[in-house]
């Protein structure tokens, strides 16, 4: 059977990509065109686009958004704003493309990939690796971080029946004190009006929360997290959410309502509001919104943070995964 390996651009296999992803094993925000495209605009200078796509006649199979930096092949994004990276594969065809991608990279003498932030269901971390020792291709294989999620069932209770008896307790009697004691507003904002002073508000609680999220929003981060805020409440996808307390936002976070999950994708909070717990409480209000609303999954993302756990989440893995080459115990740590 006849395969063909083309090179891309974004204007040449946007369609075809979003068009494929619904029928991919990994289906995320983090590797749409949409989101590559403002990583690629934002962070890009330095590296080379590689964006290929394989055919067989006229049916797009997969696609590989990687570029080249310091002699490696990498996914379009980089592990500080990209919780998730993979190819886009269709459903049965895996065996095709990856061998399809090895020849390619064989046959090119660019067989250096490392890859990051892969999600440990992903078939790039079995069949592809499986390949590659095949051919006697170096393979590493290393956990680069967690990703907590959720699994929500139909009701609110239930939910709380999932949780220990400590957190649940917790998260009752917090909220019945908030409620109690405070005047408390939750709000949920979508769509391109949802911006301006509300994303305004967002960052500067980011900042506010924390000496690292202030510093990790240098001119330049900022500068694409309001381009990726414009663009993805332009598709819908975009949630800013707010606590407010006696008519003051207290804590905010930005998620994604993506496929049938929702992902949070960051917070922030007032300090001086701490002994109310805002920010976990404002989290929890996010979760029981999104159970509400009937999504299947609230994915906490990148880290493994206490909160994480104290409302349910449980650990999928990402890896780092090198094909080529064996990298240096640094380069494991990074």
């Amino acid at each position: 059977m006849s395969y063909r390996v083309r090179e891309e651009t974004f204007e040449s296999i946007g369609e075809g990509w979003q068009g494929l992803l619904p029928n991919a094993v990994t289906n995320t925000i983090f590797i749409t065109p949409l989101w590559a495209k403002l990583w690629w605009d934002a962070f890009g200078e330095g590296s080379q686009l590689r964006l290929w796509s394989l055919w067989r006649h006229e049916q797009l199979l997969g696609i590989a958004p990687l570029r080249l930096s310091h002699g490696e092949l990498r996914f379009l994004g980089d592990p500080r704003v990209c919780d998730y990276g993979d190819f886009i594969v269709a459903r049965g065809a895996e065996a095709h493309f990856y061998r399809a991608l090895l020849d390619h990279l064989e046959h090119s003498g660019s067989l250096n990939l490392h890859l990051q932030s892969v999600p440990g269901y992903s078939p790039t971390l079995t069949l592809l690796t499986q390949l590659a020792r095949l051919r006697r291709h170096p393979v590493y294989l290393t956990v680069e971080d967690v990703c907590p999620q959720v699994e929500l069932p139909p009701t609110w209770e239930q939910y709380l029946m999932t949780l220990t008896k400590k957190d649940r307790h917790e998260l009752r009697r917090k909220l019945r004190r908030l409620h109690e004691e405070r005047q408390a507003n939750y709000t949920s904002l979508e769509g391109p009006d949802c911006l301006g002073q509300n994303l305004d508000d967002f960052l500067a609680l980011m900042r506010r929360s924390r000496p690292d999220k202030a510093a990790f929003l240098e001119p330049d981060m900022e500068r694409f997290f309001r381009a990726m805020a414009a663009a993805t409440a332009k598709e819908s996808y975009l949630r800013l959410c707010f606590l407010e307390i006696d008519g003051i936002r207290t804590a905010a976070s930005l998620a994604f309502a993506y496929d049938r999950d929702i992902l949070l994708y960051n917070s922030g909070f007032d300090p001086s509001y701490s002994a109310l717990s805002v920010g976990w409480l404002q989290k929890a209000l996010c979760l029981r919104e999104a159970l509400e609303s009937g999504k299947h999954k609230f994915d906490m993302l990148r880290g493994a943070e206490e909160y994480k756990y104290d409302l349910g989440g449980r650990d999928l893995p990402i890896f780092q995964c090198w094909i080529g080459r064996t990298p240096s115990p640094e380069e494991r740590q990074r």
